[in-house]
């Protein structure tokens, strides 16, 4: 579904601060499953999110999507296949809009329009469902500036809005990490029950080990750019990740 091949991406090149991320790098995702991408700060985690949401280039290698080479495509024309929620709540909305034309502005991915004309009458009936499943009571505040909202209100939106015209894929980047335990428990089950009902092939960066093993089909630690454990996640524990990721510690001291 997503295949990544002899990736390699580096930084401040030919200089003394040249850091080395990833050095053909290869991963392949699932299809319609939900693969969590952990390890510790520097491994690489953000990085390949960004390679494969546009945001940043590739050195070498090649990004292919459902058969598709995308690692040439801008990040707004990888947009239209591919949902993204951030780790800042803000980040994924406009908190100047409200949350109705928030939810216009996703509908409209990929189209051209104007400002004038971007809310649909029509379509509102179909935002007010899409939010009712959060159980938030979002649907009706739907004239609300998404500014007013929560840091939580503001993420299911986010999550919905990513989710909202059924993305090949969907890039979660620590998007709990920045919510109170409870809410962040609220999100992640928001998140399963999404991912559920569209089928969605989705790519999960966390800090929370219970989380990725919890909420996700597959584990794959990265260190330092490379892949040191790639597992079923009902086949590892919280225990073993956690002995894992102190080895490499060790190892880098």
């Amino acid at each position: 579904m997503l295949k990544i091949q002899n990736l390699s991406k580096s930084f401040n090149k030919h200089t003394d601060n040249e850091i080395n991320i990833f050095n053909s790098f290869n991963l392949k995702i699932q299809e319609n499953k939900c693969t969590a991408i952990i390890g510790s700060n520097g491994c690489g985690k953000s990085t390949l999110l960004n390679l494969i949401g546009g945001s940043i280039e590739v050195d070498s290698g090649d990004i292919i999507l459902k058969d598709k080479n995308i690692s040439r495509l801008r990040e707004e024309k990888r947009a239209i296949h591919i949902g993204r929620v951030y780790q800042d709540p803000s980040m994924g909305v406009s908190p100047s809009l409200t949350i109705l034309e928030n939810m216009s502005l996703a509908d409209k991915k990929g189209e051209r329009f104007t400002l004038k004309r971007l809310v649909k009458k029509d379509r509102i009936s179909k935002y007010k469902e899409l939010l009712s499943d959060l159980d938030l009571g979002l649907e009706d505040k739907l004239n609300t500036k998404v500014k007013f909202l929560s840091g939580g209100q503001r993420q299911s939106l986010s999550l919905i809005m990513a989710a909202m015209k059924h993305p090949d894929l969907l890039l979660l980047d620590e998007h709990t990490a920045a919510l109170d335990p409870k809410t962040s428990a609220v999100i992640m089950e928001k998140t399963r029950e999404l991912i559920k009902k569209y089928s969605i092939t989705t790519i999960m960066i966390s800090h929370n080990m219970k989380d990725a093993i919890a909420y996700s089909d597959r584990i794959v630690m990265l260190d330092r750019g490379s892949v040191v454990l790639d597992k079923k996640s009902v086949d590892v524990s919280e225990r073993e990740l956690i002995d894992i990721y102190r080895a490499n510690l060790e190892i880098v001291a």
